[in-house]
């Protein structure tokens, strides 16, 4: 899996990139075959935005998106709301399998 990290009118420091990739290698387990993950790192004004978009093979692309004063804090929601997308994910992928059914 390849993860691009992008910075926008922002300094990211490099202990805020590195929690970055751990959580998306953390989120990513959980799936299967994801082919990339993008994190970008937006400064605009006193808003800072961190978006998170994963791309795989067997699911539509998931994005999260998290606004904050700080990129810190951003990041951790931005990793929530992803977390809870993929639990969705995993949810209607496994009630949709025909072996699941009761019959």
């Amino acid at each position: 899996m390849e993860i691009i990290l992008q910075a926008h009118h922002a300094d990211v420091p490099e202990s805020l990139r590195t929690q970055a990739e751990e959580a998306i290698r953390r989120v990513a387990a959980r799936l299967h075959k994801v082919a990339n993950a993008i994190v970008r790192f937006v400064g605009d004004g006193q808003t800072r935005r961190v978006e998170i978009v994963l791309r795989g093979s067997r699911y539509r692309e998931l994005v999260a998106v998290a606004d904050a004063r700080e990129f810190a804090p951003a990041l951790n929601t931005a990793v929530h709301r992803l977390e809870s997308q993929v639990a969705r994910a995993r949810r209607s992928r496994r009630s949709g399998r025909s072996g699941d059914m009761p019959g």
